[in-house]
């Protein structure tokens, strides 16, 4: 089928119909075509959302929350409908687009159509010069959104709610690699009573579509989700131009685990944060330290989960691991095992691709655990982002420190421990946005999301969001 763009409330073909091909990765087959949307495309879309902020940005905010609500109840009403389109589109499990992906899009607009509601300004009485200072949130005005293809409808809402919530109108470009559920979002946008030109979403490269949001002069702020490198030309291309900024990028995040943890429950947990979407979320531990003391144990029976794990077509259940999104990424995730042979390291497990029957030309790729010898090397610093986890042996809380916070990345980190002491001694001494302990990605909305160092700059989620798609204004009034 072919995707249109979404703009001013209704579908549009590409003005200079330039299209691009859609693969399912499950069996490498073109099944659609979507726009490579040129600069009118966005400038039209901007006309739109420039045009509806007026009315948007002073609607009540109880009405704006009662649309935001309409749109998370018809998501779950479709909720079949939206993971078939997610699975096919990504290559994930159907389950999990079930389970995780659609409920979690649904949760967003609900979250946000009611966190507006309590968002609160602050105003502060100047004692002894008779004068009261109030802050005002006003919207911004038109933001771009711009979401990656490794939670497609997931982390697309996880930007768009907040921003149209604040009372702001929306530019959104999701990825051109998996754009199926972005596409049907808009019929249940004007299904919902969304108004016209209020969110507009255009299809098309980044370096062509996305390029023209980030240096569109009106488009006032920018979110982005995806690899540092384009988080980086992003900024270099927003900062002289005063944009505001949020960037989510990349991550190589440690999972540590000490010899005092729940040992089943840290076992079935690592080998679901190694491996869940087959290892495409920023969030997987990809870097496993275990305790020198129960290394070996720790190593037999990870290496027999992993082993035991069922690689097959998205759509059946008994799939634990689907296809990765691209063959152009199969390709980039595989070269990684033979930088790790090269390194010395040892593949315990996986490595090889799969040729599933029915399916020979989908991308599939076993689950891989490599031992390294050491924490320089390449596996162990560069971002992989596919089913590939690397694991090694560590004996002093001090030296798992310095390799955990040695990577450029600094997004999340898990650590496994009944140590309490130890708990809050490590925990403040990583270097990273989010740090689970005894648990992995137990995400509540309400808390701030985001990275250190090169996993970004900005804060995502709760009242966070919201403070970066408005502006403060001081008054101060004397009496």
């Amino acid at each position: 089928m072919n995707i249109q763009n979404y703009i001013n409330g209704k579908f549009h073909n590409p003005l200079q119909n330039e299209w691009i091909d859609n693969y399912n990765p499950s069996n490498g087959d073109v099944y659609g075509q979507i726009p490579n949307s040129s600069k009118d495309d966005v400038e039209n879309a901007y006309i739109a959302a420039k045009s509806a902020f007026p009315i948007w940005s002073q609607t009540t905010l109880e009405e704006r929350s009662r649309i935001l609500i309409k749109i998370s109840e018809l998501l779950e009403i479709n909720l079949d409908r939206f993971a078939e389109a997610e699975s096919k589109d990504n290559g994930k499990p159907i389950s999990l687009a079930k389970a995780v992906d659609i409920p979690r899009a649904a949760s967003n607009f609900r979250f946000f159509g009611n966190a507006i509601t309590q968002f609160a300004s602050e105003s502060h009485e100047s004692v002894g010069q008779q004068a009261i200072n109030y802050t005002l949130r006003q919207p911004i005005g038109v933001v771009g959104c711009i979401s990656p293809w490794n939670l497609p409808l997931y982390l697309f809402t996880w930007k768009i709610a907040p921003a149209l919530a604040a009372g702001n109108c929306v530019v959104a470009k999701p990825s051109e690699v998996t754009p199926m559920t972005a596409y049907l979002l808009g019929e249940i946008c004007n299904e919902a009573g969304l108004p016209k030109g209020v969110l507009n979403i255009v299809h098309g490269l980044g370096t062509t579509t996305g390029q023209t949001i980030v240096e569109h002069p009106d488009i006032k702020a920018i979110s982005f989700t995806g690899g540092t490198a384009t988080g980086a030309h992003i900024a270099k291309v927003a900062a002289p131009m005063f944009k505001k900024l949020s960037l989510e990028l990349g991550g190589k995040n440690p999972n540590i685990i000490f010899a005092d943890c729940d040992y089943e429950d840290m076992l079935n947990t690592t080998v679901r944060s190694s491996f869940a979407n087959q290892g495409q979320i920023c969030l997987c531990g990809s870097r496993i330290f275990v305790e020198a003391s129960i290394y070996e144990k720790f190593k037999i029976d990870f290496v027999a989960k992993v082993k035991a794990l069922k690689v097959g077509h998205p759509s059946k259940t008994s799939t634990n691991i689907g296809a990765l999104v691209s063959k152009s990424h199969l390709e980039k995730v595989k070269a990684y095992i033979n930088i790790a042979k090269e390194e010395h390291g040892t593949i315990l497990c996986g490595g090889n691709d799969l040729i599933i029957k029915g399916y020979e030309d989908g991308y599939y790729l076993e689950p891989t655990v490599i031992e390294v010898p050491d924490d320089e090397c390449r596996v162990n610093q560069e971002e992989i982002f596919g089913p590939i986890v690397t694991i090694m042996p560590f004996n002093t809380e001090d030296d798992v420190l310095q390799m955990a916070n040695k990577v450029k990345y600094g997004l999340s980190a898990t650590l496994w421990t009944n140590d309490i002491k130890r708990t809050m001694r490590i925990s403040n001494q990583l270097q990273a946005g989010i740090v689970w302990i005894n648990t992995w990605m137990m995400r509540d909305l309400r808390t701030p999301f985001g990275g250190v160092k090169a996993s970004g700059i900005g804060r995502e989620g709760g009242f966070e969001a919201l403070r970066f798609f408005t502006e403060p204004k001081n008054i101060c009034i004397k009496y």
